[in-house]
């Protein structure tokens, strides 16, 4: 049965319930990303805690931690001064968002009296309880968090740059709104005109696993609404014979794109482009495999940051070592050599999730479990693998995917069905999910 549509052209029951949940974070906590903020009474410690990285999961640690723990000194060290909002870099990819709409200050979300230096850790020194910065300093701590982040090797693709970004026909979704604002308007001529459209996905994880299979279809949906759909042939490459980690999310989208007329080719692997000539190699198992394209959306291999990449804190062997990943316990977040490092965020190598929500799941942990060691108690707090991904297939339109360790379904709504396309995921990205971050961001959630 149709409701009828009010001045808004919304349906009423669905106003309603976005009034009822606050279109924020009242909203965000029926998915599990919002948490009481109760805690424990707080420790008494005079510890030097340091936190590499001020992105996400180090400004949340950092908030979190100076409310649990009096008396001690704790430092952040990151040369940021911008924070960026980056699960909206699709949106703004897309055209849906303006890029000022995903930029922030790091300023705003640092506790009162932490010390913050600006500058890059280039070098860990676990046995010696310190790191080295790139301008000379060497600082020594009791405990160390490392929220550093990934790093993204456009060098691993031949004949690519981020200069390239915005033309030729070349996007990218990653790292910066600049990236992101170039790539809309490559996606945007692309639309217009039509051709051949190449959408890549490397081996290996990726900063949210989603967003290139989001590009993709957001494009198409682009396509069918200005009217060009016929004029595009997509194909959309991966690495290897999925899609997506979760076995019935994948199987929906081996049915959704080839429905939608996105051809799927199969371990292909990016190599490299030559820009001028608008061609594209892949290395099949077959050998290599040569594609012109129209557009082509480059996502590279990422991997832990250098620094980090060539410590002794990183996997040494087993399969987060070919990423360099760092080495925690995939339930405390605890390193097992280091039991005075922890670490959250893009840069740990566990099983699943390198989105915004495995770093809300994983910071109380990590947090927690610090403390933990502080006051000399047992590890009781435990990351169950949690992660989400508001998987867009078209503007207004999507599937909320919320998934843990053992790769089952975890849903949080009971009146959505986590394998139906549904509006409400598409509101979560749209309207509410930004609100909830930025409580994130100061430990509140």
């Amino acid at each position: 049965m149709k409701h009828p549509k009010g001045p808004s052209g919304m349906n009423p029951n669905r106003r309603k319930f976005l009034q009822a949940s606050g279109l924020g974070l009242a909203a965000a906590a029926s998915t599990g990303l919002v948490t009481s903020n109760a805690t424990a009474e707080r420790i008494q410690s005079n510890a030097h805690i340091v936190i590499v990285g001020a992105g996400a999961a180090g400004l949340d640690a950092a908030n979190r931690l100076s409310r649990e723990i009096e008396g001690a000194r704790i430092t952040i060290i990151d040369a940021r001064t911008e924070h960026i909002y980056q699960p909206g870099l699709t949106l703004v990819a897309t055209g849906i968002w303006q890029p000022t709409k995903v930029m922030d200050r790091n300023a705003r979300y640092m506790p009162e009296g932490i010390d913050w230096i600006p500058a890059r850790v280039s070098e860990f020194d676990p046995e010696a309880n310190a790191v080295l910065t790139d301008d000379g300093q060497r600082i020594t701590y009791d405990y160390l968090m490392v929220t550093t982040g990934l790093q993204v090797n456009y060098d691993a693709i031949e004949g690519m740059s981020t200069d390239l970004i915005g033309q030729m026909g070349i996007g990218c979704v990653y790292d910066n709104p600049n990236h992101a604002e170039k790539t809309w308007n490559m996606i945007n001529a692309f639309t217009d005109t039509g051709g051949v459209g190449l959408f890549t996905r490397p081996p290996g994880p990726v900063k949210c696993a989603g967003a290139p299979l989001k590009v993709t279809m957001l494009t198409e949906d682009l396509f069918e609404r200005k009217g060009t759909r016929p004029a595009a042939d997509l194909f959309y490459t991966p690495p290897a014979k999925g899609l997506f980690s979760q076995p019935d999310i994948n199987e929906f989208l081996k049915e959704e794109l080839p429905s939608r007329g996105v051809t799927l080719l199969w371990d292909h692997p990016l190599k490299g482009i030559e820009p001028e000539l608008k061609r594209a190699t892949f290395q099949t198992p077959e050998g290599q495999k040569t594609l012109d394209y129209d557009f082509i959306h480059v996502v590279p291999p990422m991997q832990a940051p250098e620094p980090l990449a060539k410590s002794a804190l990183a996997w040494q062997s087993g399969p987060f070592a070919a990423g360099h990943w760092m080495e925690v316990d995939q339930r405390t977040m605890q390193h097992p050599r280091y039991t005075n490092v922890f670490g959250s965020g893009d840069c740990v190598g566990t099983p699943i999730g390198k989105t915004a929500a495995s770093v809300k799941a994983q910071v109380p942990v990590a947090v927690a479990n610090l403390v933990s060691v502080i006051a000399d108690r047992a590890l009781t707090a435990q990351y169950t693998g949690y992660t989400s991904c508001p998987l867009i297939t078209r503007k207004g339109q999507g599937i909320l995917v919320e998934f843990d360790y053992d790769l089952k379904m975890v849903p949080s709504f009971p009146f959505i069905d986590p394998y139906e396309k549904h509006w409400f995921p598409w509101m979560l990205k749209d309207r509410m999910l930004h609100s909830a971050y930025n409580a994130m961001l100061r430990g509140r959630v």
